[in-house]
Order: C-alpha cells, then sequence, then structure tokens
C-alpha cells in the first residue's frame, strides 16, 4: 500500500475537490462533468493560482508551495483545521518528520508511566507511533484486554480491523473503524518514510476490505476527544467519554483517558471491575 508523497497530496485533494459542488461555490452545475465535484481548473480559478501550478502541485511537483496559496486551497476546499494542517505537511515532503532509526522501541519516561499508574479510578493507556499501544494500567487492561493481545499485536488498528471479536466489542464499530483510519492516515502525513507503517497498511489492506475503502477515502483527524461506547463480556455496555492528551517532549505518544460520569451506571460497572482487578488472585 502506497503512502508515499505525490500520490498521498494528489488523491487527498482530489478527494476533497469530489465533494464541493459547483454551485456551492457560485460556479454554473449544469452539464456533463467526467468527474463529481470541482475540476482542477475551477479550484485555481478560486484559489487564484494558474492552472498548471495547481496540476504540479496535485501530482506532488511543489515542495515549495507558499502558505498564502496552500491557505487559499483550503478555502476552496473548505478544509477544517486538521485537514489544513495536513495539507500543509504533506504539501511539502522536506518539511516532514523523518521515523529515527530505533522508532521500532518506543520508551515511555517513568514519569508519564507513573503518572498512568495513579489513574486508578478510570480506563488509561498510552498510545505511540502507528497506533501502537505502548502501556496500561489496570482498568484500561480491563476494560479492553491489552495483555491478553500478543505484543506484536498490541496496536489499536489491528484490534479494530483483525481481530474478530472487535465488532462485539463496539457497537458503533463503523464509526471507530473510520476514527481509527482518519488518524492513522494523519500519521502518516507526518512520517512519509516510516517502513513500519508502510507495513501495517499493507497488513490491514489485505486483511480488511473496510481499511482499504476507509483509507481511500483520505479522511484525517486528530485524536483529541469524543465518545466510545463499549460492549464489556462481563460488566455489560459501557459508555466513556474520553479525553486524549500528548506528552510533554513526547509529541507522538498520547495518553487516553477515559471519564466515565459520574452517578452513571457505566462509572458503577467501571467501580465493579477495579474491586476485581484489586483483588488478588488465589
Amino acid at each position: 500500500m502506497d503512502i508515499s508523497i505525490g500520490r498521498d497530496l494528489g488523491d487527498f485533494l482530489r478527494s476533497r475537490r469530489a465533494r464541493i459542488q459547483p454551485e456551492e461555490v457560485g460556479l454554473p452545475g449544469h452539464g456533463r462533468r467526467r468527474v463529481p465535484g470541482l475540476r482542477r481548473e475551477e479550484v485555481a480559478q478560486l484559489a487564484g493560482v494558474s492552472v498548471d501550478y495547481y496540476i504540479r502541485l496535485e501530482q506532488g511537483r511543489g515542495p515549495s508551495v507558499s502558505d498564502a496559496v496552500l491557505d487559499a486551497i483550503g478555502r476552496v476546499l473548505r478544509l477544517d483545521d486538521t485537514e489544513q494542517d495536513y495539507l500543509r505537511t504533506v504539501a511539502r515532503p522536506t518539511r516532514r518528520r523523518r521515523s529515527a532509526p530505533g522508532a521500532a522501541s518506543q520508551k515511555i519516561r517513568p514519569g508519564l508511566r507513573l503518572l498512568l499508574d495513579t489513574i486508578d479510578r478510570a480506563p488509561a493507556f498510552i498510545l505511540g507511533r502507528r497506533m501502537d499501544v505502548l502501556a496500561w494500567n489496570d482498568l484500561g487492561d480491563a476494560v479492553v484486554g491489552f495483555s491478553r493481545m500478543p505484543p506484536q499485536e498490541r496496536n489499536m488498528p489491528r484490534q479494530v480491523f483483525l481481530d474478530p471479536q472487535a465488532r462485539e466489542l463496539y457497537p458503533d464499530w463503523p464509526a471507530v473503524a473510520a476514527e481509527t483510519v482518519a488518524y492513522l492516515r494523519l500519521d502518516a502525513g507526518s512520517h512519509p518514510q516510516d517502513k513500519q507503517l508502510a507495513t501495517l497498511v499493507g497488513e490491514l489492506s489485505l486483511g480488511s476490505e473496510d481499511f482499504r475503502r476507509l483509507w481511500a477515502d483520505h479522511q484525517v483527524k486528530a485524536k483529541a476527544q469524543g465518545t466510545k461506547r463499549m460492549r464489556h463480556p462481563v460488566v455489560g455496555e459501557l459508555t466513556m467519554p474520553y479525553e486524549t492528551l500528548t506528552a510533554s517532549g513526547e509529541p507522538d505518544q498520547m495518553l487516553v483517558v477515559y471519564t466515565p460520569e459520574p452517578g452513571t451506571q457505566t462509572e458503577e460497572r467501571l467501580r465493579l471491575l477495579a474491586s476485581w482487578t484489586a483483588t488478588p488472585a488465589v
């Protein structure tokens, strides 16, 4: 599966052109169109650049493109803040971060590990590059079951798309799948030379038709906050808001904490799970 520069940028811009109808930007929409949405010539006209310049940009041949031009194209294509940041990243391959040679073993600072262990009333875990699961607290393990996964499979996209139990665990599986791919695509934009990421994308593409379809959509989304429903095999359904915090000095590591609403059935069920995890094995 290709996550390379020119194709990544071109496919992203084409997918965004396709979702804008000419009438939405004041252009006549009558007549036959070979492709849905805006033509390249129309985007160039509305952004105030030459058609040739825009075509070269879609082909990945514009590494010196200015912020002003990218902002103008973003306004035409109605990009949100995350999509605009992604456009700036993939449009300038020389400015993107490169994966360190030792990126395979992502280390967690002792202080961050201690912080995770002090969270005893909420499920929490740390994600690294490619959404690898690097660490978790006891309640996070009780909810998701990280310790039962083989070490090489502790990765959220692998769990969502390749684990046969994932659709049972996540009642809103389609939304979870789309969110997972959108964040993975964002990660790929920042690390174009990551061979492990390319291998992961290839593995998921071979193993899941749903992943192939979602990856081709070129959606990008930051993992910040939201609500996730999970169906636990012992205590039943859990509805949990979550917050994602980026570790200071470690931009590729995120602390994810599920924060159940006080007084809800979910809080009660998590308290029950916590009491079980705190009981020494006989």
